[in-house]
């Protein structure tokens, strides 16, 4: 089996071991004369032991970790700065092989964290109210820096031992860099990999209707969908992509989507004021969604510098979330976290502050 072009991307000819499958870091070691089951190994040091060199690899052998040295090499983003919010959430700023900026999110739960990793440097949808989109967009990020923002934080963080829940809800659209995140998430979900559930693992989209068909085809994810409008108008205004995909082609791609069991899609609703917070939007949205078997998430436009957007008051989004409520949605106003470090919700923008 070749290895993939995605293995020898940035700076060098040797395969990153963390671009790749099990079965492709078997064909990597077997012109090395060694049992696939060595493979197996090299994955468990990379993901559950958080090996960063060749060296720690202590149950290999001292040659077949020099002979790994000539053939290969292990990279993933390195931790420049993390800043903590008065509410406890962090904000991870992580640097890349080729100095590009990314950002994490560490958000606390009840005896757990939940990560937001980023799949892309800048991000190209466009979104007007996503301060992400305002720095234009920079490259789409290989899986081993996707998966690497964890491995970081769970080996180098004091929160990473309780991570418990992934979204893919950072920087850039996970869908427009499909391959990478479909590979990440196989890893992340691999028994010899970082070992999460299937359940655990939320990846969002602004909506690329195709794609979004195309993940329910090659893996079982959770799904969340960024609407924002209960009409084609504005959500065309909101979000560029809904003149690609409208509402009715989004909606069926979702409907379309595999949830096994008693697994809902998530719709994610930002609730901007004077935009899209009157109750006629939420009757609008109630109909707009009836028969899809769906939540949805609430939550208050978060503003950063520079913003055209406010956010609403409590009680146009207490008023909202009760008109959902009584068409027999479940309807959730997510507390935003993190926003007084610019760690919410559309705010992230991966500069040095």
């Amino acid at each position: 089996m070749p290895l993939p072009k995605i293995s020898k991307t940035l700076y060098t000819d040797k395969p990153n071991l963390k671009d790749l499958y099990l079965s492709e870091i078997e064909t990597c070691i077997a012109p090395l004369g060694k049992e696939t089951y060595r493979a197996r190994q090299i994955m468990k040091w990379l993901y559950q032991h958080g090996a960063e060199s060749f060296e720690e690899m202590t149950t290999l052998s001292k040659d077949f970790r020099t002979a790994l040295n000539d053939i290969a090499r292990i990279g993933q983003p390195d931790i420049e700065k993390i800043q903590t919010s008065a509410d406890g959430t962090k904000k991870v700023l992580f640097r890349l092989d080729d100095g590009l900026l990314i950002e994490s999110v560490l958000i606390p739960g009840k005896n757990h964290w939940t990560v937001c990793v980023s799949t892309q440097a800048g991000c190209q949808m466009g979104c007007t109210f996503c301060l992400t989109g305002k720095q234009g967009f920079k490259r789409n990020l290989l899986p081993s820096e996707i998966t690497g923002q964890i491995t970081r934080l769970r080996f180098n963080t004091p929160e990473g031992t309780n991570i418990k829940n992934i979204v893919m809800m950072g920087m850039g659209e996970p869908l427009a860099n499909y391959e990478n995140t479909i590979r990440a998430i196989r890893i992340m979900t691999s028994d010899f990999g970082l070992g999460f559930s299937n359940r655990k693992v939320t990846v969002s989209t602004c909506g690329d209707a195709p794609m979004i068909e195309q993940l329910g085809k090659d893996i079982c994810v959770n799904l969340a969908i960024s609407l924002n409008a209960p009409d084609n108008k504005r959500r065309s205004e909101l979000m560029p992509i809904n003149r690609a995909y409208p509402l009715e082609t989004l909606l069926a791609a979702c409907r379309n989507y595999p949830m096994p069991g008693r697994r809902m899609l998530t719709f994610e609703y930002i609730l901007m004021a004077g935009i899209n917070d009157a109750p006629e939007d939420a009757e609008k949205l109630a109909r707009l969604l009836k028969g899809t078997r769906c939540k949805l998430n609430l939550i208050a436009f978060n503003e950063f510098p520079g913003s055209l957007f406010r956010t609403p008051s409590q009680e146009a989004v207490s008023v909202f979330q009760q008109i959902l409520m009584r068409h027999r949605y479940t309807a959730v106003v997510r507390a935003s976290k993190g926003s007084d470090i610019l760690a919410a919700c559309g705010q992230l923008s991966g500069k040095e502050s």
